[in-house]
């Protein structure tokens, strides 16, 4: 049985009995909530991520014979008015559109939101208000001009400033030093407690979000689920998730962000017709608790025109799939957390921990660069068994910020896992290539004329166990058959220009996005055998070696800013996150027991192709052998400096 079935390394265990399953246990629980505040007007707030099934939450909702429910959807501009208005976002591509900067507010009309607010501020008797953006009509309550007191709450404790540069109070709401009303910054009265007063918005007696991971919301895609408030339920899936990409999910982080410190309940709706209903505070203080541990993503695996079998063996996967192509094990942009409160497991995105404690995570360094975003990923890709990936390449940082509005682009590397013996990488570009005649031959062959021959023009290196190809941006690349690769990457993950698909069709027996055109404008031609050669394959030099453990140094290339270290741990390897955020993957042994040397958090066990994450906050940290007589290998990727 595979690590990933028998372990449960993904848990986080937390508070014990504070779950509720079911919507019969939610209902009851939110009529308590009614019932205990003896309040003849009563208002509930209940938010959702786009992808959560509103139909099923809504007929639950009739068990608690409210007075007036206000649907959201109602809010939202109408689908057309909407294409319009983001049609430079979504663009004609199947798969590449432009980031949107925007707020939830600007997809909406604002007369119907305003007249919903005055509803809203009018209605008596138990009242719902229900669905994406909910929180922008009946609010928590406010802080600095207009934002939630949990943006400005500095997250580690004690005072702060807010998000404006004025200073705050513990409680995060900002505080008028020269007492008395006056205004905020952007005119708004503020009372004699500093809190802006918003005459616009009510304050509801109880707010709760309904969450959802992004690998759901594209399962859902697949099985015909529309974008929000779309009809497009048999558009291309590539469309679908572009538009959840570039726009939903951006609008949904930030908006969720503003009020993530006032929700009363979180519940998790990633299966179908079995919600989980878990405390607001219990919820924060797992996530805050992980800032200063290590800790595991939820992986998930898919298939693919290219996949291998490799995966399927050593992970314990469905072998009645034809094949598993790869897996995102360590990307919390798309994966989930585990928080196991004993009488059950509750499932929420592993981004919210990234949004709502970053500087915990990700430490100051890192998130005075990034921001609030994870900036690696740990993926798999496997061709055990299978067929070459497509030979590719990334955009350049400038090319990438101009196109698509991303701040960084899709630096990577292949670590190889394991191999079968015909294993091999095509990187950069021959010695006598001709990028003028190669790109003549690629669009014949891609118009169906001809076979485009890859190593006329690509260099062919043979791949081997435990070895790294650096790959920085602009650099021809792709993995061959027979490679298991772990790939160390920056986080933008849809960045891939195909030059060259091998004539195959995708598993939807449609043809694969190929994109000449943006891999002409970004290929770097330079990028030949020699310099190759020296430069991208196996850079490796010892760092410190010892008795118990050696540190190499892998990679990455100096136009990459991550750091990758490969530790041979015969005995124990004494490290620190240096304060900053750390990946890891065990690439050999059976098990690796992580540790705190002041007793920061409890003793972590991963095995064989785990990787697990360790927060800046974490400090220092041991790694060492599960089993005695074993000698394991660490990699670790962390931001360089």
């Amino acid at each position: 049985m595979s690590s990933y079935q028998k372990y449960p390394s993904t848990y986080v265990k937390t508070h014990d009995g504070e779950l509720l399953a079911g919507y019969d246990a939610i209902i009851s629980r939110i009529r308590q909530e009614y019932e205990s505040s003896e309040k003849s007007d009563f208002l509930i707030a209940i938010d959702t991520y786009p992808g959560v099934c509103d139909d099923e939450v809504l007929e639950a909702l009739k068990g608690l014979s409210c007075s007036r429910l206000f649907n959201m959807r109602t809010v939202f501009r109408g689908e057309e008015e909407l294409a319009e208005q983001l049609k430079y976002h979504l663009t004609d591509d199947r798969v590449f559109g432009r980031m949107f900067f925007g707020d939830l507010e600007d997809l909406m009309d604002p007369g119907r939101l305003a007249r919903i607010r005055e509803d809203v501020k009018t209605a008596e008797g138990l009242c719902i208000v229900y669905g994406f953006g909910a929180f922008l009509v009946a609010s928590p309550v406010q802080g600095h001009a207009g934002l939630p007191t949990g943006t400005c709450e500095d997250r580690a404790g004690g005072e702060t400033e807010d998000s404006t540069g004025l200073p705050a109070g513990a409680a995060g709401a900002v505080v008028d030093r020269a007492g008395g009303e006056t205004e905020d910054s952007a005119g708004l009265p503020i009372g004699a407690t500093g809190t802006v007063v918003d005459n616009t918005i009510r304050r509801p007696d109880l707010c709760l979000y309904l969450d959802m991971a992004r690998w759901e919301i594209q399962l859902r895609y697949r099985r015909g689920m529309p974008n929000y408030n779309c009809t497009n339920f048999d558009e291309d899936i590539l469309r679908k998730f572009k538009r959840g990409y570039f726009i939903e999910w951006r609008v949904a982080d930030k908006h969720k962000m503003r009020w993530f410190d006032q929700v009363d309940y979180f519940i998790d709706s990633n299966c179908a017709g079995q919600p989980k209903m878990v405390p607001g505070p219990a919820v924060r203080d797992a996530l805050r608790g992980l800032t200063g541990r290590p800790f595991r993503t939820v992986p998930y695996f898919d298939p693919g025109v290219w996949g291998g079998q490799w995966m399927k063996e050593v992970c314990g996967l469905d072998k009645s799939k034809p094949n598993y192509a790869w897996s995102f094990d360590g990307v919390p942009e798309e994966n989930s957390l585990l928080l196991d409160f004993g009488n059950g497991i509750f499932e929420l995105p592993a981004m919210d921990l990234v949004l709502a404690y970053p500087r915990q995570l990700l430490g100051e360094k890192v998130y005075s660069r990034f921001g609030a975003e994870f900036p690696i990923r740990f993926d798999f890709l496997d061709t055990i068994g299978g067929q070459n990936l497509s030979l590719q390449v990334h955009p350049v940082t400038d090319y990438i910020r101009r196109q698509f509005g991303m701040a960084y682009t899709q630096d990577e590397s292949y670590y190889i896992l394991d191999a079968a013996e015909e294993a091999s990488v095509y990187l950069g570009l021959r010695q006598d290539a001709d990028p003028g005649q190669m790109f003549a031959e690629l669009e014949r062959a891609n118009r169906g004329e001809c076979l485009f021959d890859a190593e006329k023009y690509v260099n062919r290196f043979p791949a081997r166990k435990h070895d790294h190809f650096l790959i920085p941006a602009g650099t021809c690349h792709g993995a061959g058959s027979g490679t298991m690769v772990l790939e160390i990457s920056a986080t933008p993950y849809i960045f891939t220009f195909k030059l060259w698909d091998w004539g195959r069709l995708g598993l939807d027996g449609k043809p694969r996005p190929v994109h000449l055109e943006h891999g002409r404008q970004v290929l770097r031609a330079d990028r030949k055998y020699e310099w190759v050669k020296k430069n991208l394959v196996n850079a490796v030099h010892i760092v410190n070696d010892n008795d118990d453990y050696t540190e190499e140094h892998t990679g990455l290339h100096e136009l990459e800013f991550i750091e990758t270290r490969r530790y041979t741990i015969r005995g124990k390897a004494d490290l620190d996150t240096e304060s900053s955020v750390n990946m890891l993957n065990l690439v050999e042994g059976s098990a690796a027991v992580i540790e705190s040397p002041a007793g920061g958090f409890e003793p972590y066990t991963v095995h064989y192709a785990e990787t697990f994450i360790l927060p800046a906050k974490a400090g220092p940290f041991t790694i060492r052998p599960a089993n005695k007589d074993e000698t394991i290998i660490v990699i670790r990727a962390y931001v360089r400096t």
